[in-house]
């Protein structure tokens, strides 16, 4: 990731819809390397929720609480995923969605 180091988040992708509006948004400018270690972080403790949540049958807290963590993380990677894709790559990906 070293001739990336420039690179950041754009800020774009949107996460926790309420009423088909996006309560949150992933921040513009954040090096993408910060960008994945925190969605790598997102990630691990959502990962330890769902074991929690799998073995604590009296509450979903812990299910609840994992779902919004993967959801934050998805829109991390997403974001950063729309900054490191080829233009190219991208305007195909939606031309094919259309289809």
């Amino acid at each position: 990731m070293n001739e990336n180091t420039e690179l950041k988040t754009i800020g774009y992708t949107p996460f926790n819809y309420s009423a088909d509006r996006a309560l949150f948004r992933v921040n513009g400018g954040v090096p993408i390397q910060e960008a994945l270690e925190r969605a790598s972080d997102l990630l691990h403790l959502a990962h330890r929720l769902a074991e929690d949540a799998a073995f604590e049958k009296s509450t979903d807290r812990y299910a609840w609480a994992a779902h919004l963590l993967l959801e934050m993380s998805k829109a991390v990677i997403d974001d950063v995923v729309k900054v490191i894709t080829p233009r190219s790559e991208v305007e195909v990906r939606k031309k094919a969605e259309k289809q």
